[in-house]
């Protein structure tokens, strides 16, 4: 079976249709030909909308509104992107980071309707009708949200790049239960991942926001 080529692509290739039959061979000589047409376009400033609609659909810019933290924000953006692009990027909102890009490291992590997400692998075309909040969302410099102050008064930073990601998945579970135990705290936590070793300081502020008094050293030893 033959397949029809954009007129773009059939003359870098010279040919206007493809076996289906040629496999990794023929697909690969699609790759090659849309990667040089898409450089040779962009390098022009020419843009063949017919052209990506049809090879690269999930590419195509959409308008996509967003309701992030209250205030609504339509964004010519194409639906694959990642949300945390978008977030940094086109909002400047840059209380999220980019970690590892693979959804693991949770420095990324934002609220979508009350539950915790890593931005970094969420495509921006889902979080449509959906109420997203971010680091800058949750407080501002003279009013801060009661898990930031415990998060000051525990001195639970170093660095401070994973604290988004721990204050946000801290946030989503005070959210669903304002007064985790100590051994809720460590299991919502767990996955985010902080490199330099500020996990006691960092789960003493979540217990001092849930109203809790953090355990005795030989208590958090045993439970460790």
């Amino acid at each position: 079976m033959k397949v029809q080529l954009p007129p773009a692509i059939a003359r870098l290739l010279g040919s206007a249709t493809i076996r289906r039959s040629q496999n990794w061979r023929g697909c690969r000589k699609i790759i090659s030909a849309t990667s040089l047409h898409v450089c040779t376009q962009t390098l022009f400033s020419r843009t063949d909308d017919a052209f990506f609609a049809t090879w690269c659909p999930r590419m195509t810019p959409d308008t996509i509104r967003l309701t992030v933290n209250g205030k609504v924000h339509d964004i010519a953006v194409a639906p694959a992107t990642p949300l945390l692009y978008v977030l940094r990027n086109d909002l400047e909102l840059n209380g999220a980071k980019f970690g590892c890009g693979l959804g693991e490291c949770g420095a990324c992590t934002v609220v979508i309707d009350g539950v915790a997400a890593r931005s970094c692998v969420v495509p921006v075309g889902s979080c449509t009708q959906r109420h997203i909040t971010t680091l800058e969302g949750l407080g501002t410099r003279e009013r801060l949200d009661p898990l930031q102050a415990a998060f000051i008064e525990n001195q639970a930073a170093q660095c401070g790049y994973c604290l988004n990601g721990m204050i946000m998945t801290a946030k989503a579970l005070l959210l669903r239960n304002a007064h985790p135990s100590e051994r809720e705290i460590r299991e919502a936590l767990r996955y985010n991942l902080c490199r330099c070793g500020t996990h006691v300081e960092i789960i003493n502020a979540v217990m001092a926001a849930a109203g809790r008094q953090p355990s005795s050293g030989s208590d958090r030893d045993a439970a460790i």
